[in-house]
């Protein structure tokens, strides 16, 4: 893959460039039960395997927008048009984080084909490490087709430029963790109403606005855009929650991890151009939380919904 120079991005688009390592057909032997139910017949599950490495984080565990966007990769790449129709298109993923990854490991993709069928396409891969799934996602692919049209209007809020990034905020500051927001990421991150590194947020409200965008530029690759954008919906979602308690990512006591994560992809979208993502959360309760996402262009174009159910726990609660 080709694309930006920046340090950052081209790590990223480096872990996305996943080698394949074959495909194989599985015989799945019928399974009966006591009650004279069974599978109806043995079947073959066509699966591809793909490797990927992992990005280097502080915290030593594997960035679940990582795995994400990497099971998209490889779940495209087992998608093929049928018949000389046009490509089918990424529409929706449903995913479950199941183990912390460890990123001085590489990551297997085990990708089944479930089913090809007129109009769309389902795959479902898991993430492998050390013998054991640390991801398992379903998705789904789509024929270019005509149909009813609607979408929700984009709030509003400034231009992107009006409002500081994360690498001008932390651009300055001498600590690793202040290094890596301001110049360790491979996306653009600004906050409308403030970041919750370093201090709460003015007013508790379960919702927020953050402009983002990769720092630069990406292939001319629809898969590649959309598994950024995968990457991307990973990193702010669950602050809708934090905002609503007055928490911040630095506050003491926090244990916090991705649990699932849905999306749906609307329409196709350039993840190197400004888009605005609007989150909110309509609950917490049991030490998880669950925060809804919207994505739009600049021009108020919705192109994503994302949904994640995250693990926030505080010592004090």
């Amino acid at each position: 893959m080709t694309g930006s120079t920046h340090p950052a991005l081209t790590d990223l688009l480096a872990t996305l460039d996943l080698e394949e390592l074959g495909s194989a057909s599985v015989s799945v032997t019928p399974l009966s039960r006591t009650d004279g139910l069974q599978i109806p017949a043995t079947f073959a599950e066509d699966i591809t395997l793909f490797r990927g490495q992992s990005q280097k984080q502080l915290h030593g565990r594997v960035f679940g927008g990582q795995v994400l966007a990497q099971g998209v990769i490889a779940c495209g790449r087992t998608v093929d048009p049928l018949d000389g129709e046009p490509a089918r298109a990424l529409h929706s993923i449903h995913a479950y984080f199941m183990r912390p990854g460890d990123d001085t490991e590489p990551i297997v993709f085990s990708v089944e084909r479930m089913r090809d069928g007129r109009s769309f396409s389902t795959r479902r891969v898991h993430a492998i490490q050390h013998g054991k799934p640390i991801l398992s996602m379903s998705a789904s692919f789509q024929v270019p087709s005509a149909g009813l049209d609607h979408q929700d209007e984009m709030p509003t809020v400034g231009a992107a430029e009006t409002y500081p990034s994360l690498a001008d905020v932390f651009g300055g500051v001498d600590h690793p963790g202040a290094r890596h927001l301001a110049q360790g990421r491979p996306i653009e991150q600004r906050h409308v109403e403030g970041n919750l590194f370093l201090s709460p947020g003015p007013e508790q409200v379960a919702h927020q606005s953050v402009w983002m965008r990769a720092v630069g530029a990406l292939p001319d690759d629809d898969l590649v855009h959309k598994a950024v954008l995968a990457y991307a919906s990973d990193y702010s979602l669950l602050e809708s929650i934090l905002r609503r308690h007055g928490r911040t990512w630095l506050t003491p006591g926090l244990s916090a991890a991705s649990l699932d994560h849905a999306m749906w992809f609307h329409r196709s979208a350039r993840a190197d151009e400004d888009l605005l993502y609007v989150q909110e959360s309509p609950s917490a309760q049991g030490g998880r939380g669950l925060a809804i996402g919207r994505i739009f262009t600049a021009g108020g174009t919705l192109v994503a919904t994302v949904a994640q159910e995250g693990m926030l726990r505080f010592r004090d609660v």
